[in-house]
């Protein structure tokens, strides 16, 4: 039933010490060949493709993301696609040999956020990689045919970039970007790049994207070179970078995309936008910082959050497939399984001009 899985399963790990080790993980090689242990509706995918996100080296580094915390052995991962390898009888929507990127949760269904459709507010979510829920990066997974979704002829790696778009999809659509909207992108790096990559397919214009570092800003020039960049230069006041930013733009902000969760970044998009302005704060920071709060009140600017993402695949999917989004160029650094220590280790550094690292069970694939 799955004569493809021939190598033992194994697995990126950290813990409260801050190691970062490869080693055994369940299901096990035997398990997986005889397609044993399955839960009803689930099967298992042997994983051929998994991004490094900044989430996974944060939990490395510093063994948390506020409430959610390291507190023992731990896997990583949760940017993933691969191959149906075997189904429980259970399953009509799947079959060995169907090629699927995976959506890292599962939802309760029956709570009120996931009765309503916003299922990323689920109440006891098991999310792939949060503590204390194992991740992603090993071999082989057992996961709900549900949360797995069939990607045909799409390669693996554009598989798994998936979930990174998918944050940027449901960004894009909380803060209601519409045609010709004047935008802002604070930090470039995967997510705001991919917010990038939306906000031109979406016709946004202009876009202009900031960073800290220069390389970066290049880099969103190749993903699109009508992109204006502005490099923040360190001591540089929130509001002098924001005058910089509405130069460039021709005039203030519409929308802002914060993909970075600093409390500078955070507070120059507000002094970027419009009265009646949006900012959709993406990235991740301090669980508490000041910013200017009586600019947005007298402005009237919405200061929106996102938490994950809710109903994205579908229409990423639509989104690759279709020609909309070219996820050709953000993946910079390719490591196999075997070396995923190295992938962490490029992810994590600066120096390297890494964008996007991923790690492949077959570096072809």
């Amino acid at each position: 039933m799955a004569a493809q899985a021939v190598k033992p399963n194994i697995a990126v790990h950290t813990n409260p010490k801050h190691d970062l080790w490869i080693a055994p993980a369940s299901p096990t090689l035997e398990e997986v060949q005889k397609g044993e242990g399955l839960k009803d509706g689930y099967v298992t995918v042997g994983i051929k493709s998994t991004g490094i996100c900044g989430s996974d080296i944060h939990f490395w580094h510093a063994g948390c993301i506020g409430p959610m915390i390291v507190t023992g052995d731990h896997v990583l991962g949760h940017e993933s696609a691969g191959i149906v390898l075997a189904a429980h009888p259970s399953v009509t929507s799947l079959k060995v040999g169907d090629r699927v990127a995976i959506e890292p949760q599962v939802t309760c269904t029956a709570c009120e956020p996931c009765r309503t459709g916003r299922y990323n507010g689920c109440e006891t979510v098991d999310f792939l990689s949060t503590p204390p829920v194992p991740g992603l990066l090993r071999r082989y997974v057992n996961h709900p045919a549900s949360w797995c979704y069939k990607i045909g002829d799409m390669s693996y790696e554009y598989g798994a970039m998936l979930e990174p778009l998918s944050v940027a999809l449901a960004g894009i659509e909380r803060a209601n970007l519409k045609l010709g909207d004047p935008t802002l992108i604070c930090g470039a790096g995967p997510i705001g790049l991919m917010c990038l990559l939306c906000c031109k397919a979406a016709g946004a214009t202009p876009v202009v994207i900031t960073d800290i570092d220069q390389g970066r800003l290049d880099f969103a020039k190749k993903i699109d070179p009508n992109v204006k960049t502005v490099l923040i230069e360190k001591g540089a006041s929130d509001e002098d970078i924001a005058a910089k930013i509405k130069t460039l733009a021709g005039g203030p902000i519409a929308i802002g995309l914060e993909c970075t969760g600093v409390e500078s970044s955070i507070s120059t998009a507000i002094w970027s936008m419009k009265f009646g302005g949006r900012i959709m704060v993406i990235g991740v920071g301090k669980n508490l910082i000041n910013i200017p709060f009586m600019r947005l009140s007298v402005m009237e600017i919405d200061l929106l959050f996102e938490y994950r993402y809710a109903n994205t695949w579908p229409k990423a999917i639509r989104l690759v497939n279709g020609g909309f989004i070219d996820l050709s160029k953000l993946v910079t650094h390719r490591f196999t399984l075997d070396d995923a220590i190295k992938a962490f280790q490029t992810a994590a550094d600066p120096k390297t001009g890494c964008i996007k690292v991923q790690i492949k069970d077959e570096i072809d694939c």
